[in-house]
């Protein structure tokens, strides 16, 4: 073995597993929010957002996946309500935001302008940003055009928004989840399985009241099955569950279709903007939505960032090695102001 070769695994960036040694950290306790309301960002719009955990604290915005996934009570529960002033919203169409599942007068440069002016209603100056999966790439694109307005930033399951990564989500999941693959392509006809994401589009948008819901579940239940370390069959069977997955899914579908961030507007391209706020990346060694590789990327672009791989962890935020490295780079960030 050649001199180079035996060196080469030191310049390997070193993981930061969980040291089996220490309890794994776990959510705080919930909560309720201080304050809450809805916010009208334009002639359609109506943003549900919230407050909760110490009303003089560290402000901190969580940016919620999907697009469209929406946010939940589970979400207050990744900070110290003791230190941080916690602020969670819905974004267009979203979760409790208003009309639920609208695509009109959705785009990320939308999201961007709403996250500033809910920071100006709530009478804001900086705040720390916390997103992951496409909360990653909204974090990433407002700390961009705003990063003086960022404290720091916590991002976990990297997503661009590029093609190769909605590709992937389409198609290439099902080489690890063949059977629930099958049953979201299964909505089609096989002579229409070549593009999936149009047809999924046209059934959300435009087919009948019944046709959409159906779309929507299938949708939703193959992402998921694809989520967790270990797969998550859920069902859904309530009206609100499925009017949820109808928002999630038409609104994926449409930022999958409409959105893309082409090679040369790459968010990657304009690291540059970040290097001076303090920022985690975490990612899941075995996060299936979102794969590694963009992860890694943007880590050889931004070494100032710290990388964090967790070597048993999926996607999901919740996965236990997942929420706990969260929670860690959260309390980490009580020494930034």
């Amino acid at each position: 073995m050649n001199k180079t070769a035996a060196q080469s695994p030191k310049s390997f960036p070193r993981p930061a597993a969980q040291d089996r040694r220490t309890p794994l950290l776990d959510l705080f306790p919930p909560l309720a929010p201080y304050s809450s309301g809805f916010l009208s960002v334009d002639a359609i719009h109506n943003l549900y957002w919230e407050q909760s955990g110490n009303p003089d604290g560290v402000p901190v915005v969580l940016l919620h996946g999907g697009p469209g996934g929406g946010a939940s009570p589970t979400h207050r529960q990744f900070f110290d309500p003791d230190h941080y002033r916690i602020v969670i919203f819905d974004q267009r169409g979203a979760g409790r935001s208003t009309p639920l599942g609208s695509i009109k007068n959705n785009t990320t440069a939308h999201l961007i302008d709403d996250i500033e002016t809910l920071r100006r209603h709530l009478g804001i100056d900086r705040w720390h940003v916390f997103g992951g999966s496409w909360g990653s790439t909204l974090g990433i694109a407002y700390a961009q055009e705003h990063p003086e307005r960022c404290i720091s930033m916590i991002l976990r399951g990297i997503f661009l928004l590029e093609q190769n990564e909605v590709d992937w989500f389409i198609y290439g999941m099902r080489s690890l989840f063949p059977e629930a693959w099958e049953q979201f392509a299964g909505l089609l006809p096989e002579d229409e399985q070549y593009d999936l994401l149009e047809g999924y589009y046209e059934r959300l948008t435009t087919g009948t009241p019944d046709e959409q819901m159906e779309a929507a579940i299938r949708w939703a239940l193959y992402e998921g099955a694809c989520s967790s370390l270990l797969p998550n069959y859920d069902t859904i069977t309530t009206p609100e569950q499925k009017n949820y997955a109808l928002a999630l899914a038409r609104i994926e579908a449409h930022y999958f279709r409409n959105n893309l961030i082409s090679v040369d507007q790459s968010l990657m391209n304009r690291i540059d903007r970040l290097r001076s706020i303090p920022a985690t990346i975490i990612h899941g060694r075995y996060d299936v939505i979102c794969p590694i590789q963009t992860a890694h990327k943007l880590h050889q672009l931004w070494p100032e960032a710290d990388y964090v791989i967790v070597p048993d962890g999926g996607h999901s935020a919740l996965d236990p090695a997942i929420r706990s490295r969260l929670i860690e780079a959260v309390e980490q960030a009580k020494t930034l102001i």
